[in-house]
């Protein structure tokens, strides 16, 4: 059977026409559990409130997920209100469309009513030889599997949305709503649970200038997040307080001293000067930031790159370096996922970085930041974690 997102019957073979005992007129069209509603005579039925999970788990996941065998009553055609026991094993498929949205649910079952009203141990009866017993003890297990699978689903399902919420609160920016020309992105690892240690930062400041930072703290998951989130919250008041970019990351240095798991993280912090229409900035072990131009070339700022934060034994002034923009020039700040990539070297990666961009460089921010995350290949996501800004100035 096909199903549209709404759950509605799109298209049925023959087979499922002839296992069901309806015709493709009867069933095109109609609402799935309109078409094969609950056994009413059954207190203990819960096939539709199975597949109806799972279908709802491929809506969100876009991944194909495989039932147990499961008890799902049909209604006999030609008896209306009789329903006739039935036993399924079906997997549900999602079917993506070019732009990578769900477009349809192929829905294949198999009825496999003989084979477990066959079996005396489900029935009552004599007792089983060996092959029976052991199908009948899989079936069993499997059946226990699906719930306790369940059972997980539901416990990380909690986990992650904390996990979403927390993240969503700490990269609260503000002030970014006031700049319609910036799009910032971020992406967790791959296979991890929405949160990470990476962050950006957009402040606004006196005398018509604003703050941009992205940073990246060592490490992945809520432990990361949480560091991220006092770091990320030190260098946003400092930013405020002292007009130098070097002198934000120097006191930022000295509070991740006295953070668990905050050395080695390495930060940008960026001031743009409208009036001056000049960027000053320092680095702090970050890879350096890009200023495209719109004739798709690119200046790297790498003339103020100093060590992570923590790594020197004792407190040296940080670098800061300063350059003009003209504008229409986009300004790009990132952390290492977006360019990284094992056993190569940074190098290629800021290669690979600035030709993208070279073909991008027309963009509106929003499109461009898109375009570049699908060109470099981590729109679902990298190996490491991912925060991107991309403003137009």
């Amino acid at each position: 059977m096909v199903l549209d997102p709404d759950l509605v019957l799109a298209d049925v073979n023959e087979a499922a026409c002839r296992v069901t005992g309806r015709t493709r007129e009867d069933l095109l069209g109609r609402y799935l559990f309109d078409a094969f509603p609950e056994n009413p005579a059954d207190p203990d039925a819960d096939g539709v409130r199975n597949l109806h999970a799972s279908l709802h788990r491929v809506l969100r996941s876009r991944e194909p997920d495989t039932m147990a065998p499961m008890k799902y009553d049909i209604p006999v055609a030609d008896r209306p209100g009789e329903f006739e026991e039935r036993w399924w094993s079906a997997i549900n498929t999602p079917v993506l469309g070019r732009d990578g949205q769900l477009e349809w649910i192929i829905h294949r079952g198999e009825d496999v009513t003989s084979f477990i009203l066959s079996h005396p141990r489900l029935r009552g009866g004599a007792a089983l030889s060996d092959v029976e017993a052991m199908e009948v003890e899989l079936y069993a297990r499997t059946r226990e599997l699906k719930r306790l699978n369940e059972e997980l689903r539901q416990a990380h399902g909690r986990e992650r949305q904390i996990a979403v919420t927390l993240q969503e609160a700490m990269l609260h920016s503000p002030h970014l709503a006031r700049h319609q020309d910036i799009a910032v992105r971020y992406l967790p690892a791959a296979g991890s649970l929405n949160v990470c240690g990476d962050w950006y930062e957009v402040v606004d400041l006196p005398e018509n200038r604003f703050a941009v930072a992205v940073g990246d703290v060592v490490g992945h998951g809520l432990e990361a997040a949480a560091v991220m989130g006092m770091l990320r919250s030190a260098l946003s008041a400092v930013v405020r307080a002292v007009e130098r970019p070097a002198s934000a990351l120097d006191v930022l240095g000295l509070y991740a001293r006295d953070v668990e798991g905050a050395l080695a993280t390495t930060v940008v912090q960026a001031v743009v000067d409208l009036h001056a229409r000049r960027i000053v900035y320092s680095c702090a072990g970050h890879p350096p930031p890009v200023l495209l131009h719109p004739d798709g070339t690119c200046q790297l700022l790498d003339q103020a790159t100093d060590p992570p934060l923590g790594a020197r034994p004792e407190p040296v002034p940080r670098l800061q370096s300063d350059l003009p923009y003209t504008p229409g020039d986009t300004f790009v700040l990132y952390t290492d996922g977006l360019i990284e990539r094992r056993g190569e070297d940074i190098d290629a990666g800021l290669r690979r970085l600035t030709d993208a961009l070279a073909c991008l460089a027309r963009h509106n921010p929003e499109r461009l930041a898109d375009a570049l995350l699908a060109h470099l290949g981590v729109s679902s996501g990298a190996r490491d974690d991912i925060a991107l800004i991309v403003l137009r100035l």
